[in-house]
């Protein structure tokens, strides 16, 4: 009996797909490599998830978890085939209650989906991924995603309170609840959320809200340089503002923004500055005239302000569109979601237009500045055809990262190590880290069946 077929038993007939299209779809995510599984199951409840961990446990069958498949490290390609675990038909908004300010959802649910739902009822779920329209909660959940409002507001571990998952032998645990402080025991939910689907499966999530901001606003700006722009960025700071998101991007991304969009919404100017501010309407007024003050003392280029929800979207559609135009280049987008310290966004944007001067590969350059998260893109031509191009691209990684962590800095912000970054892995932690790591892994999942083959072998 085929391992579909004996799944068929357990979970039924619409449970389980083995065709070739669906096994295709679901073999890898938004970087390059992928994988067929054996199988793919769609869960639909805790029971579901339970009980197919059981099962994998007890014949020892790798299970990888997959929510939309939008995460850019290879974290659900099933590198050791077996099962992929679909979380996509769990995607209820069970509860959202206004006076507790919580949020009840199944991982399937799209992030954007749930915002707009609180946002009716006058509540805020800051996290925002640029994918979010596209992105599961269940991602989220597993990368601790963040997103341009991670500067004022935080990222998707602060908004987890509560979680039921599925540990690996099908035991439900869970942890946390509807309240908004709660010290009992260890941080169990800040061991799962951001553990990249390795120790277990994720079923319901009790989110934390805040009121909605009453009032937004929107500033942006272009420059003449790539240094002036992250330079302002210093400036902005040192002049007391704490924006909700503070955005930069390069000369790079916004020329392939231009040659996608026909360059109507994309302002002049060789680097781009967006800057977010929300709260209460007077507040809100009063301090985009002092930013504004500020920034046009910089000498940009153009100035543009947004002073409602509406027009700030628009302003806001060009960030969101950049990772597709930069993928309608027709090259190869080699996404690193570094983060240095703030003090050091000056020297990463010199240092990636030097790297990109000697090596000859273009780098797009763009993304959260108010906390030193850059997306440092090395586009390369022909990288999934040419071994040597492949070699170069590896080479100018190794410097990147070298130079990011000798400033103290992370080889990752919010999309995780999975594939992508497992050869750096071991650089970018101590021994006593990896040991340790591999010890929780090895305790929670002793046959080592959840999304084998990553950064923990």
């Amino acid at each position: 009996m085929s391992l579909a077929d004996e799944l068929r038993k357990w979970l039924g007939n619409e449970a389980v797909a083995d065709d070739p299209e669906t096994l295709a779809a679901h073999s890898g995510d938004k970087w390059f490599a992928a994988e067929m599984p054996e199988v793919v199951v769609f869960a639909r409840s805790t029971s579901d998830v339970s009980a197919l961990l059981k099962f994998a446990s007890e014949r020892s069958v790798p299970v990888t978890p997959r929510g939309a498949g939008f995460g850019y490290v290879g974290g659900c390609v099933p590198s050791r085939k077996g099962i992929v675990l679909s979380l996509m038909r769990m995607n209820r908004i069970k509860e959202i209650h206004f006076a507790d300010a919580v949020a009840i959802v199944e991982p399937g649910v799209i992030t954007a989906e749930l915002k707009a739902a609180v946002r009716a009822q006058k509540l805020f779920y800051p996290p925002d991924p640029a994918s979010m329209n596209d992105c599961s909660i269940g991602g989220n959940i597993a990368t601790n995603a963040g997103g341009p409002r991670c500067l004022k507001y935080g990222v998707t571990r602060h908004y987890v309170i509560g979680l039921e998952v599925v540990l690996p032998t099908g035991q439900v645990l869970r942890t946390g609840g509807r309240v908004h402080k709660n010290k009992t025991g260890f941080d169990l939910i800040g061991l799962f959320v951001g553990s990249e689907g390795m120790l277990g499966i994720v079923t319901e999530i009790t989110l934390r809200l805040l009121p909605l901001p009453p009032a937004r606003a929107t500033l942006s700006a272009s420059f003449s340089s790539m240094s002036q722009t992250a330079e302002t960025v210093q400036q902005i700071f040192a002049a007391g503002f704490l924006p909700s998101s503070l955005e930069i991007a390069d000369h790079f991304t916004l020329e392939a923004a231009r040659h996608d969009t026909g360059g109507s919404a994309v302002p002049t100017g060789n680097a781009h500055l967006l800057v977010d501010l929300d709260g209460q309407e007077e507040t809100v007024v009063r301090e985009m005239e002092q930013l504004r003050d500020l920034i046009v003392r910089r000498q940009p280029v153009v100035l543009e302000i947004a002073r409602n929800e509406a027009e700030s979207e628009r302003l806001w559609s060009l960030r969101r569109q950049f990772s597709n135009s930069l993928r309608a280049t027709g090259l190869t987008k080699l996404n690193q979601d570094i983060v240095v310290p703030r003090s050091r966004l000056v020297d990463l944007v010199r240092f990636a237009e030097d790297l990109s001067r000697r090596s000859g590969f273009p780098i797009a350059c763009f993304g959260h500045a108010g906390d030193g998260n850059i997306h440092v893109n090395i586009m390369a031509d022909r990288y999934n055809r040419d071994t040597a191009v492949r070699e170069k691209v590896e080479n100018l990684l190794d410097q990147l990262f070298a130079q990011v962590l000798s400033w103290g800095g992370v080889i990752t912000g919010e999309h995780g190590i999975g594939l992508a970054k497992k050869r750096w892995w071991p650089e970018a932690t101590d021994q006593i880290a990896r040991e340790l790591h591999q010890k929780l892994k090895d305790l929670l999942d002793p046959m080592g069946i959840l999304n084998p083959g990553k950064f923990l072998e």
